[in-house]
């Protein structure tokens, strides 16, 4: 039931029965605690403890390095495929690029795609109320990790029911993903990576079993940094307004993502920042290679001019470096390349 209702677009009447949120907002509430998340996430972080302390003392170097190539393309695989691509629509991808995608994605694991899409869609059109799933106004355990340790607002499952989800739900991919989500994610995520390093060059199982899992929940956190840091930490060069920043600590581990400010004022753009940050958006880098195979088309983005005037128009004086404009904007001409 819940499928058919998520095809369904959002209807003006639908719109109008909710009262406008304006964030920042939160209403008091009694947070209801799901023990069995508490539960499972209290032994994925003492696992992972125990993980790094076994990369110091125990483990191979191959596992190790194989933990951290998997954790980058599980963190591409939520940026370029449930965040840019499936989200915000801002590129295209042909069938190849989708699959490789959505397997990236499982490494992940933070739940299907399409239920990350769904939220973050609501935390976009709702963001810092009530009706965002993990609403930076109650402070950065709640937006880090603390929402995924409660029930939902019930504003957050009422207007939920409206978000227009139809071109997921319509799309093969994410669709084999979420029907098959515990086999498939499953074993993507926590099997796979756990028996390879067993089967090929002798590693113990405690070993790989718990480096699995210290990648695993890094790779938690770093997704979670956008969640809570980028909302509460860093320049708003965009928009003063908004609680979304630029955080470039966050945008470094999260492979591009920490630009906020900017995603937040144009969300349609593939690079989730102005062009002269790509340096540290490898994300970006990532669809720039698959657009030069092929693979990749339909890229969006705003126009300088746009980016300019937005931000003299409502930000707060500093660039996405954090640094008045006019230093900001030399440094900018200094790194960028000749026509």
């Amino acid at each position: 039931m819940e499928a058919k209702q998520n095809n369904l677009a959002p209807t003006l009447e639908e719109e109008a029965q909710f009262e406008k949120l304006i964030a920042p907002q939160a209403s008091d509430r009694k947070h209801e605690i799901i023990y069995a998340n508490l539960i499972t996430f209290a032994y994925g972080h003492i696992s992972a403890l125990y993980g790094l302390y076994l990369c110091f003392s125990s483990a191979k170097w191959a596992t190790i390095i194989m933990a951290y190539v998997i954790l980058i393309a599980a963190e591409v695989g939520v940026t370029a495929g449930a965040h840019r691509l499936w989200t915000h629509r801002a590129y295209k991808a042909k069938r190849p690029l989708q699959i490789i995608l959505m397997v990236m994605n499982s490494f992940a694991f933070q739940n299907s795609a399409i239920t990350w899409i769904r939220d973050h869609r609501m935390h976009h059109r709702y963001s810092d109320t009530d009706a965002d799933p993990h609403n930076a106004t109650r402070g950065f355990f709640y937006s880090h990790i603390g929402w995924l340790l409660v029930r939902k607002h019930p504003e957050v499952k009422r207007r939920g029911k409206t978000i227009d989800m139809s071109d997921i739900y319509s799309n093969p991919v994410l669709v084999f993903q979420k029907k098959y989500a515990i086999p498939f994610i499953g074993a993507v995520c926590f099997v796979i990576p756990t028996l390879v390093p067993i089967y090929f060059w002798g590693e113990t199982l405690t070993n790989a079993w718990h480096i699995t899992l210290l990648r695993y929940i890094i790779s938690l956190h770093v997704t979670f940094l956008v969640n809570s840091a980028a909302h509460l930490w860093g320049t708003r060069a965009y928009d003063k307004r908004i609680f979304p920043a630029q955080n470039l600590i966050v945008s470094l581990l999260a492979v591009g993502e920490g630009f906020h400010n900017y995603h937040h004022v144009f969300p349609w753009d593939y690079r989730t920042a102005e062009l002269g940050n790509n340096y540290l958006n490898l994300t970006t880098k990532f669809i720039d290679f698959f657009a030069w195979l092929g693979w990749a088309y339909d890229l969006k983005s705003v126009p300088d001019s746009a980016v300019q005037s937005r931000a003299a128009r409502t930000g707060d004086g500093t660039n996405s470096w954090g640094w008045p404009e006019e230093d900001a904007n030399e440094d900018i001409l200094k790194q960028t390349p000749p026509l």
